[in-house]
């Protein structure tokens, strides 16, 4: 298939792009490049375009004669969020609808949707399953659960085959180093871990020690992007028409901040200087998967998510990546 990979120059969207080439797609990246890299448009033509322009988005389906689509591209900020809501708002949700409405004009009928966790909020019950009452507390996790709708009512007004992957945390890098994690500014606690037992921050800011879980710091699920990407791929070749289907992607287990400041001093033999901060925004304590009906559904399996790896694989990006060695 040629597939249109909406956010392919970005941290997870160029991962679904190397995974589709591997697994014999032709993936077509559409970026607007504000906050992906040319650089890592590197198994298929780059589309320079916003998702808002349903013209270019059109203009790209046709002119590449694309089958389907996976849609990353989006504002994805938690605290931003809360900050400045109607930005999330027309830019994730208008921006689906523009995609939706470019997908609708030119017949086409698979999209893959970049989903979260969010859309859950605060947990009732842990592990969470696809089946529990979705109730975000942030604007982020609100737009994100509006574009779910969105899907389902586009799959049945237009027979559309649309999958939504509720991603817990995504981290590590390419394990060949291609591409990886390099956003500015950067706020995922990984990166941030690693700059400052690299010495570029000068410490870690922990975002609240006083919730109710085991050392009083956030638990969540890591999973890696490898795994996530090839989830994406997986969840193509099974996407029928006519329905929308919701999946959670990650391990099933959680990991504290301070389990991964410890774990990065572990692998990289650095200090980490620590200091705590309030509790930012909109953080739910515990956020852990279940991810049973992925594996059922399409024989999804978190392989590389393990936190060595995570972290192995990030610390190596992440040397060559602040070397300043791209353009």
């Amino acid at each position: 298939m040629k597939v249109l990979v909406t956010g392919g120059a970005g941290y997870i969207g160029s991962h679904a792009c190397k995974a589709l080439a591997e697994a014999g797609h032709e993936p077509v990246a559409f970026d607007n490049l504000r906050t992906g890299h040319r650089w890592a448009v590197k198994w298929g033509p780059l589309v320079e375009g916003d998702i808002c322009d349903t013209d270019a988005v059109r203009s790209a389906i046709e002119d590449h004669g694309v089958d389907a689509v996976m849609h990353f591209a989006a504002l994805a900020y938690v605290g931003e969020s809360v900050e400045k809501p109607n930005m999330y708002y027309r830019t994730n949700v208008g921006g689906l609808a523009s995609v939706l409405d470019a997908m609708v004009q030119c017949g086409t009928r698979r999209i893959i949707f970049s989903s979260t966790c969010a859309v859950y909020g605060i947990p009732a019950v842990l592990p969470i399953t696809e089946d529990q009452a979705c109730a975000p507390i942030n604007p982020y996790g609100h737009t994100k659960l509006m574009c779910e709708q969105m899907l389902a009512d586009h799959a049945r007004a237009h027979d559309i085959g649309a999958i939504a992957l509720r991603y817990f945390n995504a981290a590590g890098a390419d394990h060949e180093g291609e591409i990886g994690e390099c956003h500015d500014p950067e706020t995922h606690l990984i990166p941030l871990v690693l700059d400052a037992a690299k010495g570029t921050r000068p410490a870690i800011t922990v975002l609240g020690d006083d919730y109710d879980t085991p050392d009083g710091t956030c638990v969540r699920d890591y999973i890696h992007v490898t795994d996530l990407a090839m989830a994406h791929v997986r969840a193509l070749e099974s996407c029928e028409p006519g329905r929308l289907e919701r999946y959670n992607l990650g391990t099933g287990s959680g990991t504290s901040v301070m389990e991964i400041i410890e774990a990065v001093r572990a692998i990289t033999g650095r200090d980490v200087p620590v200091t705590i901060g309030d509790r930012r925004p909109g953080d739910p304590p515990v956020l852990v998967a279940d991810p049973a009906r992925a594996r059922q559904a399409f024989g999804f399996e978190a392989k590389h998510s393990d936190i060595k790896t995570l972290i192995s694989t990030a610390w190596r990006w992440h040397n060559r990546e602040t070397g300043g060695n791209f353009d």
